[in-house]
């Protein structure tokens, strides 16, 4: 006879407990695959070898594309640090073939990553020095008018965004001005309250973040150093067509320059229009006036010695980029080098003498050291030598070649179609990646399109890479956006109303400018 509690004792007490400690684990480990991004780290691999298992073609291009899809989802998903993914080249190019240990090595290091390294170093210096918010309060003050007039402060604000953008690069100038902005605002009320004067205030809050973003953008275009995308776009160049002549600091800032100023214009104009009432300027003379400007500038005290050498040193760069070569007739100071010097050797040379020259704070101490160094942004550098490999690798390996047929039926088009069409395409591929992902894939796409059109390869080149700028629609378009985005004065919304009818006037102003400055830029070589 079986004892009835024996067999009870052998039977679980609560068997729910099994299937419930069964989808706990289930669950713990798709949270753990989420958590470690091993889907996304898995999808650059997958896709590399379902276009190699899979697709026709010479090998050589198939590799290419197979390498360039593995590196674009893990930049897309950030499967890995952005600064990884960047230098995952260094293996993919030799492992397929495409090509070899040396060969994509050197693409990290050239002249370009010498003007980006030695500009960076200025920009930190010029930071750790707060020369950037004595800038920007003078500037401020300057506009900010007695009541403040809230187009002209906004100007001001915008402005020197800009300015700041245009020898930098924007991230950092963004990054800089949005605590100058901000702590402007904190003067003003949040506007929770509803009163007409706080949802003016409000409104202006939204103009002078939107304005920041936006400006460092802008700003960036005007200059080789502003943007990454710029310095990509000389890369590839180079690249391309090796025996041309290089695109210089002053030959990109005669077209740069203008279409920058023209398009900072139409932003301020856009958010005078959306964001400044005739009632905002009394609202903002409760909160906001010229003395409390002049006050955080006494704080700063004057400029000592160390921030004047700075200024001194920056400015001295600023002329040996516009003068190293200016036309033919007129040959820069490079041609007493023979022209083997570029924009990397200033860059460089300048920055050095911020390690050379003392601060006379403290003895033995020079206006820049090392240690102030290690804020070096390393993740761009590493960035623009992958965009460098990637374009020199869409070349050799005839890839270029296999995707500019897919745009064969461009090839009749008009060139004044062409040329807003190529803006456009990169304008809206870069809202969904980075711009510098976005020019290194549409920029040799437009270089072969440009040789079965028969029209200059920078006519083509150059909207394509000012387009891959127009990151104005979401906060993760672009780092700049993000800064922006993550004070809270500005929505998803906000960027919209804002970025759309930049974009267009981005794209318009493109199209005026590529036939008529651009053919005389091109001309020029540039």
């Amino acid at each position: 006879m079986v004892d009835i509690n024996t067999a009870q004792s052998k039977e679980p007490l609560l068997p729910i407990h099994e299937e419930a400690t069964t989808t706990n684990n289930t669950s713990s480990v798709l949270k753990a695959i989420i958590a470690n991004k091993y889907i996304q780290i898995a999808s650059g691999p997958l896709a590399c070898a379902l276009i190699y298992l899979f697709v026709n073609g010479p090998s050589s291009s198939r590799n290419m594309l197979a390498v360039l899809a593995w590196v674009f989802l893990w930049w897309l998903t950030e499967a890995v640090p952005m600064a990884v993914t960047s230098m995952s080249p260094l293996f993919l190019f030799p492992l397929f073939g495409v090509s070899s240990a040396d060969s994509v090595a050197k693409t990290y290091m050239d002249d370009v990553i010498s003007l980006v390294l030695g500009s960076f170093i200025l920009a930190l210096a010029i930071e750790h020095y707060n020369i950037h918010k004595r800038l920007a309060l003078n500037i401020t003050s300057l506009f900010c008018g007695d009541p403040p007039n809230p187009s002209l402060l906004l100007l001001g604000i915008c402005g020197t965004t800009a300015f700041i953008s245009m020898w930098m690069h924007n991230t950092a100038a963004a990054v800089m001005m949005i605590p100058v902005a901000t702590g402007i605002l904190q003067r003003l009320p949040d506007g929770s309250h509803g009163s007409e004067s706080n949802t003016d205030l409000q409104r202006f809050s939204k103009a002078v973040i939107l304005g920041v973003i936006y400006s460092a953008a802008i700003g960036g275009m005007s200059t080789l150093t502003g943007t990454g995308v710029n310095l990509i776009l000389v890369g590839i160049w180079e690249t391309y067509f090796p025996q041309e002549e290089p695109i210089s600091f002053s030959s990109w800032f005669m077209f740069g320059f203008p279409l920058a100023l023209m398009l900072f214009f139409a932003l301020w104009i856009v958010l005078c229009l959306l964001y400044c009432s005739r009632s905002t300027g009394k609202s903002l003379s409760a909160y906001l006036d010229r003395n409390h400007l002049k006050r955080e500038l006494d704080l700063l005290g004057p400029m000592d010695f160390a921030e004047k050498m700075i200024l001194t040193i920056f400015g001295g760069l600023i002329v040996l980029w516009m003068t190293r070569s200016i036309t033919d007739d007129v040959p820069g100071w490079g041609a007493l080098f023979h022209n083997n010097v570029g924009d990397g050797t200033v860059s460089v040379m300048m920055a050095t003498l911020l390690f050379i020259i003392p601060n006379k704070k403290n003895n033995g101490e020079k206006l820049m050291d090392w240690n102030k160094c290690k804020k070096l942004p390393w993740n761009v550098v590493l960035l623009l030598g992958a965009g460098f490999a990637i374009a020199d690798g869409v070349r050799t390996s005839g890839l270029a070649d296999e995707l500019s047929d897919c745009l064969g039926f461009l090839k009749t088009a008009p060139y004044i179609a062409i040329a807003p069409l190529a803006c456009l395409v990169s304008a809206t591929i870069t809202e969904f990646t980075s711009n510098n992902s976005t020019t290194t894939l549409v920029v040799p796409l437009l270089i072969e399109l440009s040789r079965s059109m028969g029209v200059h390869p920078l006519l083509l080149m150059v909207p394509g890479a000012i387009g891959a700028q127009f990151a104005f629609l979401l906060p993760t378009s672009t780092p700049s956006n993000v800064v922006g985005f993550a004070t809270g004065h500005v929505t998803i919304k906000d960027m919209i109303k804002v970025g759309l009818p930049l974009k267009v006037a981005g794209v318009a102003l493109i199209t005026l400018l590529m036939p008529t400055l651009g053919e005389i830029i091109t001309d020029f070589k540039l």
